[in-house]
């Protein structure tokens, strides 16, 4: 008997999307300094949900479609969101046990390791950040961990995306 085929392709590819023009909507003022990076914490729910679909790959390639859509340099946001997705799938079994308002702090610290990754590797190239607002879209990732998880959640329970 052969295993069951995977299945939900589409709504990765189709919450990553979203996850891209949701970084893309305008916020007023102070807000866009803490506008959660969707696009990471889509990329850590698929790691956590289907590890043995998502991974580093994944990572990789979406990290480089962002940078061409932030006009990046080539291979920064990849390598951070292929570190992310390393991490992710290094601790997968201890951070998806827990509820999402704890999962919080993991993805707190996910983000912050993305962030800095991507602002250290803006200051070797010589544009170094300004100020520390650069650490407040991981704030903002963690305070909408849960609600994201909920929906993802249940988008993969309605769809079974296996």
């Amino acid at each position: 008997m052969s295993a069951p085929r995977p299945t939900g392709g589409g709504i990765m590819a189709l919450s990553l999307l979203l996850a891209f023009l949701l970084s893309t909507i305008p916020l007023p003022g102070g807000l866009d300094h803490f506008r959660p990076d969707w696009v990471a914490m889509v990329l850590i729910y698929w790691c956590m949900a289907l590890p043995h679909r998502v991974g580093i790959g994944v990572g990789w390639l979406v990290g480089l479609l962002l940078d061409v859509a932030r006009g990046a340099l080539l291979g920064q946001y990849a390598l951070a969101l292929a570190v992310v997705a390393y991490l992710t799938l290094q601790t997968y079994r201890r951070v998806r046990v827990a509820p999402p308002w704890q999962q919080a702090f993991s993805i707190l610290l996910f983000l912050l390791v993305e962030q800095l990754l991507v602002f250290w590797i803006s200051g070797v190239i010589g544009y170094p950040p300004r100020d520390w607002w650069y650490l407040a879209p991981a704030l903002g990732g963690m305070v909408m961990w849960p609600l994201l998880f909920v929906i993802l959640r249940d988008v993969r329970r309605y769809f079974q995306v296996t």
